[in-house]
C-alpha cells in the first residue's frame, strides 16, 4: 500500500507540476522583451518557398498568388503538386515553378527533397508551406529582419484563415493557446519554439543536413509511420543546440478542421506523433539538464508535457480517487486545474483572440471528446491515418478583410 500510495504521489505531483508550469511561463515571460538588436531591412535574404500538395494542385493557387503579392522581392516559390493533376493549372510567372514528380513520392519529406534538388539557384533560406496556406503580405519581410538579425531558424505565427464552424473555432483556439505558450513565451525567455510544420524558414544549408539525417532517411521506409516531420527537424536543431526564433508579426493563414471526423483524424496523427516523440523529448531534457543548456532543458520540458485534454481527464481523475485516498492530494490538483484552466483565458486575452473564439468556447468539450476517440485510432497508423482534404479556396484579399473586419 505504501508503494502504490508513493506511485499515486509522485504521479498527482507531477501533474500538478504540468497544470501549472504553463502558467508561470507566461508570468515569466510578461517581463521579457524581445530584441533583435540593430537589423538593416533593405538587406533582402534569398528565399526558396516551397508548397507541398497532395493529390490536389488546385488548392495551392491563393497560396502562390499570396506569395506573389509579398512586399519583398528575392524569392522563388516552388510548388511540387504530387500525384495532382496540373492540366489546368494556369498560373504563370517569373517567380513559380511546379513540379509533378513522377514517379509519385507520397511523402512530403521526399516533395521538400526533390525540390530543394531543382532550385533554380542557390537559396539562402528555405521555406515551407502547406497546400492550404496563405501568407500575409509581409510575411517575407518579417522573416527577414529575424534573418538579419543571425536566426538560422524561425517560425511564423499560424493561424485560422476560417472561424466558420465550431470545430474551427475550438480547433483555432486550442493553436492561439500553442502559439502563444509553446512558441513565443518560450523564444521570449531564452528557449525554442516549437515547430508547426508550415510557415517556417530555416538556412537552407541546415535544413539540408536535416533531410540527410537518419531519421529521415529511416521514416522514408515507415510510411504513415514515420515521425512527423515537424518533430524531427526541431529535435534536429536542438540537438545542434541551434534556438528557434518566433516571429510572432510573420502571419500564415492556415485551414482549420471543420467536422468531427477531421478532428479524429489529424488528432489521431498528433497523438501517435507525440508519443512517438518522448525518447526524443526526455533527450533533449536530459541533455539540457547535463550538459547545462538551458534551451535543450526548457524545450525537452515543453514538449514532453502531456497533451491538454490527456492532462485535464488525467488530472480529473486522480482528483477524484483522492478524496478517497488523501483528499490534500485533491486540493492540490483542483487548485492546479483552475490555474490551468485561468491560464487558458488569460492567453486568450493575451493573444487578442477573435470575438468567435470567444462565443464558441462552449463547444470545447466536444472538441475533446472527439480527441479521446482519436485514442483508439493510433493503433493502426497504416489504416487510420488520413491526408487531411483541404477545401476552402480563399484569396488573402478576403481573409484580410474578414480579419478586419
Amino acid at each position: 500500500m505504501t508503494i502504490l500510495y508513493f506511485c499515486f504521489l509522485l504521479i498527482s505531483v507531477l501533474l500538478f507540476f504540468f497544470l501549472v508550469f504553463p502558467f508561470l511561463k507566461v508570468l515569466r515571460s510578461l517581463v521579457a522583451r524581445e530584441d533583435l538588436g540593430l537589423v538593416d531591412e533593405s538587406v533582402e535574404c534569398d528565399f526558396a518557398c516551397i508548397i507541398t500538395a497532395y493529390k490536389n494542385a488546385e488548392i495551392t493557387k491563393p497560396g502562390v498568388q499570396s506569395l506573389l503579392r509579398q512586399n519583398y522581392g528575392r524569392f522563388e516559390i516552388y510548388v511540387v503538386a504530387d500525384e495532382c493533376d496540373v492540366s489546368n493549372y494556369d498560373l504563370e510567372h517569373e517567380k513559380l515553378t511546379v513540379f509533378r514528380p513522377d514517379p509519385p513520392l507520397r511523402l512530403k519529406a521526399k516533395s521538400i527533397i526533390y525540390a530543394m534538388e531543382h532550385y533554380k539557384r542557390k537559396h539562402e533560406y528555405t521555406l515551407v508551406f502547406d497546400a492550404d496556406n496563405l501568407a500575409h503580405p509581409d510575411f517575407l519581410r518579417t522573416i527577414n529582419r529575424y534573418v538579419q538579425a543571425g536566426h538560422r531558424a524561425i517560425q511564423g505565427q499560424r493561424t485560422a484563415k476560417n472561424l466558420d464552424t465550431l470545430y474551427a473555432c475550438a480547433d483555432a483556439t486550442g493553436e492561439f493557446y500553442k502559439n502563444y505558450v509553446e512558441r513565443y513565451v518560450p523564444y521570449l525567455i531564452g528557449s525554442s519554439a516549437v515547430i508547426s510544420g508550415a510557415g517556417m524558414a530555416v538556412e537552407s544549408e541546415l535544413y539540408r543536413a536535416y533531410l540527410a539525417s537518419p531519421e529521415i532517411e529511416q521514416g522514408k521506409h515507415k510510411w504513415k509511420k514515420m515521425l512527423q516531420e515537424d518533430k524531427i527537424l526541431q529535435n534536429f536543431l536542438l540537438r545542434r543546440r541551434e534556438k528557434i526564433a518566433y516571429a510572432w508579426d510573420a502571419v500564415v493563414y492556415d485551414e482549420k478542421v471543420t467536422t468531427a471526423e477531421q478532428v479524429e483524424t489529424q488528432r489521431s496523427r498528433w497523438l501517435f506523433s507525440y508519443f512517438q516523440n518522448l525518447p526524443n523529448s526526455s533527450g533533449l531534457l536530459w541533455r539540457g539538464i547535463r550538459g547545462g543548456n538551458y534551451n535543450q532543458y526548457l524545450f525537452g520540458l515543453i514538449t514532453i508535457a502531456p497533451p491538454l485534454f490527456i492532462l485535464l481527464f488525467g488530472s480529473g481523475v486522480l482528483l477524484l480517487l483522492g478524496l478517497l485516498i488523501d483528499p490534500r492530494i485533491s486540493l492540490l490538483l483542483l487548485i492546479g486545474i483552475a490555474t490551468f484552466i485561468g491560464n487558458i483565458f488569460f492567453v486568450l486575452y493575451l493573444s487578442k483572440v477573435p470575438s468567435e473564439i470567444w462565443r464558441a468556447l462552449w463547444g470545447i468539450p466536444f472538441f475533446i471528446w472527439n480527441q479521446v476517440t482519436a485514442l483508439f485510432k493510433m493503433a493502426n497508423p497504416n489504416k487510420n491515418f488520413k491526408h487531411t482534404e483541404h477545401s476552402r479556396s480563399v484569396s488573402i484579399d478576403e481573409v484580410l478583410k474578414q480579419n478586419k473586419e
